[in-house]
This record gives C-alpha cells, structure tokens and sequence, in this order.
C-alpha cells in the first residue's frame, strides 16, 4: 500500500553568575561548572535524522502483534490492513532493547557528579536566552497553573537543552520493539504492558494530528518532543498553549510550557504551597531519623516530626507543609540531606529520581541567577 494511502485509510479510522554568593540562605551551593562559559552551537531545526539500523523482523507475523492490531482496530476503529502494513515497515532496533536495560549494579551514585553534568554552562546559557525568548508565555503559565518560571525551563533544560536533543529513532520503532521484545528483567509483563499502550496512544496521537506514524522522533523510550512526553501523556496532558490549534511539543516551545505546566498540576502540584521546594538538612548521629528515608515519592513529615527524629534545618521552615526526607548520595564522600515539600515530589512524577528533581531545582535557579534574578 502506498504511504499517501496508508496515512489516509489510518486517518479515516473512527501529538550575572559571576556575582552570585557561593551559597545562598537555603544552602543551595553553586556547582564549579557554573563557573565558565561555552558557547553553546545553534540548535538545528527540523525533525532529527535517524541515528540507527534497524532490524526487519516481520513484527506482523509476530501472533502477539497480531492479537494487539486486532484489539486496537476493534477498540479505536482503526482500518486493520492499514495497520498490518504500518507494521510491515517498522524495524526492530536493539539499540532500545539495551539501552532500557538497568546499569549494572556496584557503582555508588553520586549527586555532585550527576549535577556537574546537567547544571552545566551549555544549559545555563540556552536557558537564558530560551526564558529571554519565552517570558510572556512563562509569566502566562506561572499565572495560570501556579508553577514558578525557573521549574518550568529546568525541567525542558535537564530533558532536552531547551529543545536542542528530542531524540533520533522513529517512535513506533522503539516503542514496537520495547513492547514486544522487552529485554529479560523483573516485572517484564508489565513493562511490555506499557509499551503497549504507548504504542497504541502514538497511533492515535498521529490519527488525530494528521501524520504519518512512521514520522515521528523521540527518545530510545518512545519519548517525545522538547518536554519528553510519552505518547500517552501528550494524549492526556499536553495543550494549545500558542493557539495554534495543534499541540506541537517539537517545535512550539510555548506548547511545551504548558504542558510541562499541565502536567505538573495534574501529578499534585500546589500553587499554594510557597517558598522554596527544598531547605538543606543535617542529620543527627542517632540515625533515629533513618527511618524516614526512602518513604516513597511523598513528603508526609510535619518539622515537628522531623526535628524529633534529629534533623535540623540551616533556616527554619514553614511550620503548616510537611516534607520528605531526601538523601542525595556522593560516592565515597558525605552525602547531603534534604528536607522537600511536596511540590518537589511533583517533579519526581515526571521522573520519579531525586536526583532529577534536585537537578531541576538547581537548574533553574541558576538560569535565573544568570539572568540577574534574587
């Protein structure tokens, strides 16, 4: 079948720091890399260019792929010969498979070392000038949804540098692969489950915007555009924040903050809960407070409990939020404590890592420190 007649019959079934303190009152420390400046290569536009082989497996005689275009024909109305042979053009790609596979283990994590990576001059200066460019549609955000300006464009920094790497495999390659050759692993059904159902979400986001499946880019994951949304999240969260009557997470950064908006108050953001989303801690040596780590992606502690329980804080916190208690390791070397509120665990919904809401927070910060914010 022609691609011009593929994508119609799918469619017609029923996307200044050098002045800066070295610590602020908060105890947030400004990393060595904040220090010099690259400068940074213009981004490239365009969707970006596959950067795999993949593999021809007949994914349509698989009887497991069978059964899903059966059930996705049926459930959303999709013509099943345009589905069939959509599937005869997407490759397998072992990229996918080995790069969803977890790091081996022994290696200790190490936050300072983490951070060095992300909160790095090229992000700081592409987040200066991508808030210079977006602030009328930041300031709107911040309005609307609550969600402070440095939150938003730290996460779409730590995600894709502002847009700059969205990904280079084709969606339903990845996303195809993952959900029906997901590698040996604890919990591999319901990996493959997921998968599936991205897999299914992509085919309606491309039905639904009017494109080719087969067009769209994203990460080894199936992630997509400049905030990573998975296909299924775009469905769900991602919004017309330009009015251009289409979501484009890939080139509109004005839709990729609204969405990253969006998302956050759908996940238990609160616009009323103030102040900064995390106070540096210290931990007394009766490790009565041990307990409380690693209590899920949550902050349920008033300070009351926590200062019984042996932690301090360097300024006093607000008494009416509660808090998780945050350990960032670093290797051989101490590792930090932090109290967060639970707008902090709203990031973690987006990554559930505290390593990356930490390195959102510090971020954004500092792209607001470079542009001359308190």
């Amino acid at each position: 079948m022609p691609m011009k007649t593929l994508i119609t019959a799918l469619l017609l079934g029923a996307a200044t720091l050098g002045q800066a303190a070295a610590v602020d009152p908060y105890g947030y420390k400004l990393p060595p890399s904040m220090q010099p400046k690259k400068k940074a290569p213009p981004a490239k536009k365009g969707p970006p260019p596959i950067d795999y082989v993949g593999e021809f497996v007949n994914f349509g005689e698989w009887k497991e792929v069978r059964a899903f275009l059966d059930d996705v024909a049926s459930r959303d109305g999709f013509d099943r010969a345009a589905l069939n042979t959509l599937m005869g053009q997407v490759r397998y790609v072992d990229a996918a498979v080995q790069l969803v596979k977890p790091a081996p283990p022994g290696k200790p994590k190490n936050w300072q070392a983490y951070s060095r990576l992300i909160v790095d001059p090229v992000r700081i200066d592409n987040g200066v000038k991508f808030w210079n460019e977006n602030r009328d549609a930041l300031e709107r955000a911040e309005a609307l949804y609550g969600v402070p300006a440095e939150i938003l464009v730290g996460i779409l920094g730590v995600e894709t540098v502002y847009g700059r790497n969205t990904g280079r495999f084709r969606v339903v390659d990845a996303l195809t692969t993952l959900a029906f050759s997901y590698p040996e692993a604890p919990q591999r059904s319901e990996r493959m489950a997921f998968f599936r159902g991205e897999l299914e979400a992509t085919l309606l986001f491309a039905r639904q915007n009017e494109l080719d499946p087969l067009s769209l880019r994203g990460s080894f994951a199936g992630a997509i555009g400049m905030p990573q949304f998975m296909p299924s999240s775009v469905m769900k969260y991602a919004v017309d924040f330009d009015g251009s009557g289409k979501v484009d997470l890939l080139n509109s950064g004005t839709d990729a903050i609204g969405s990253v908006a969006a998302f956050l108050v759908a996940h238990g953001w609160q616009r009323d809960v103030g102040g900064p989303l995390v106070y540096s801690a210290a931990v007394s040596p009766n490790r009565a407070w041990e307990s409380m780590i690693n209590q899920g992606l949550s902050a349920k502690y008033r300070p009351q409990e926590l200062t019984a329980a042996g932690v301090t804080t360097t300024v006093p916190v607000p008494e009416q939020q509660t808090y998780g208690l945050v350990d960032l390791q670093n290797g051989a070397e101490p590792t930090e404590y932090w109290l967060a509120n639970n707008n902090f665990f709203a990031i973690t919904q987006y990554n559930r890592s505290y390593f990356y809401a930490m390195s959102v927070v510090e971020l954004g910060r500092a792209v607001r420190l470079a542009r001359g914010g308190l």
